[in-house]
């Protein structure tokens, strides 16, 4: 049983406590890269780089003729340039805006070379750590697209970290698709120029009907409008408006019945004087490996190894680009976390060693299943 310590958990918080402290909104990752490129020079990998899309990687080399493993984690963070970063750090757990997602994720890919070498395991293939831009918001999983792209269908397995989730496996990558709905009118006076029509009233109008689509149950399907925005005075009709809208459901075929019938709405509100524009803007492919792949009932045994509970999950993660094209791949949580994407997102430190353990346990057998 490979077990990790006390100061091996701390020194992977610490890590992870100065990587949320850099900031890394989606297309702005070079600071945190930077950082990460440092870090692996330091270690003598083979090979570090950022490659064409700003990507991190380095390698640790296995034995020649074995299959690679890709181990990636995120860079970037939903937060934008200039949000506030504080840090509390409490006895069991520390507060902060990322520190989960995926500061943790980050900090854990940056130790595991050393995690491996003091519990004595060696991968048998080549292990690449790939630290990735463009997984959150409109990143579009560029990162991990240009990774595959790469890569293809060479690798053993692609294994995501995120720093929260401890006990998931997720085998299921949740479709997602995005769209900007932007209407455009005349505009006018609201008073003198009352009736003509207003782009901001029938962006609601579109928005009403959106809201009043059918969602399947089973599948799972949802639709949140995310953004809202136009108009230039609260005394003018307004002559432009847009709407942002994400559509998931654990079906590819009920995600496309649904933007669907979203862009046959939109469509149907279309008439002289208003003209509704429909841009996609953010897609992420559904796809799923089964709950018996040697690889699920692997993460399955680890786990329950380490006195965990195994929950297989579905989420809209890196793993949904492999995972859509047929490729074996997971995402596994580290730790447990709470408040996600907000200014009191939350680990909690002492489950910690136990999520290391496992990825450790990861390595140390996935070229045997």
């Amino acid at each position: 049983m490979i077990l990790i310590d006390s100061r091996q958990t701390q020194q992977v918080v610490e890590t992870a406590c100065l990587i949320q402290q850099i900031p890394a909104p989606t297309f702005h990752e070079e600071q945190r890269a930077a950082y990460v490129l440092e870090q692996f020079q330091q270690q003598n990998l083979t090979n570090p780089h950022l490659d064409a899309v700003g990507n991190v990687l380095a390698c640790l080399k296995g034995q020649p003729g074995a299959s690679p493993l890709i181990i990636s984690a995120h860079l970037d963070s939903v937060f934008p340039p200039g949000y506030p970063l504080p840090l509390q750090r409490q006895e069991d757990q520390i507060i902060g805006p990322g520190i989960g997602d995926n500061a943790l994720g980050l900090a854990a890919l940056l130790h595991l070379p050393h995690l491996l070498r003091q519990t004595g395991i060696f991968p048998e293939g080549d292990l690449w750590l790939a630290a990735t831009v463009g997984e959150e918001g409109l990143g579009n999983l560029s990162g991990m697209r240009h990774l595959v792209e790469q890569f293809t269908d060479r690798p053993l397995a692609y294994l995501s970290l995120e720093g929260m989730g401890l006990g998931n496996i997720i085998h299921r990558g949740l479709g997602v698709d995005r769209y900007r709905f932007t209407v455009k009118t005349a505009g006018g006076h609201s008073w003198s120029d009352y009736g003509a029509p207003s782009a901001i009233h029938e962006l609601v109008n579109l928005a009403n009907r959106l809201l009043k689509l059918r969602l399947t149950r089973r599948p799972r399907s949802t639709l949140n409008i995310g953004i809202l925005q136009g108009g230039t005075s609260i005394n003018a009709i307004a002559a432009s408006a847009t709407m942002e809208v994400d559509f998931r459901s654990e079906s590819a075929v009920a995600l496309e019945e649904l933007v669907t019938q979203a862009l046959r709405s939109a469509k149907s509100l279309e008439r002289p004087g208003v003209s509704i524009e429909t841009t996609r803007i953010g897609w992420r492919p559904a796809g799923s490996i089964p709950a018996s792949h040697p690889l699920v009932q692997l993460g399955v045994t680890i786990l329950r190894s380490l006195n965990l509970s195994p929950h297989l999950d579905i989420a809209s993660t890196e793993a949904n680009l492999p995972l859509s094209l047929g490729l074996p791949a997971l995402t596994l949580g580290l730790t447990i976390g709470h408040h996600a994407h907000t200014l009191d997102e939350t680990i909690q430190v002492s489950p910690l060693a136990k999520g290391l353990a496992a990825l450790v346990h990861f390595v140390a057998r996935v070229w045997k299943t």
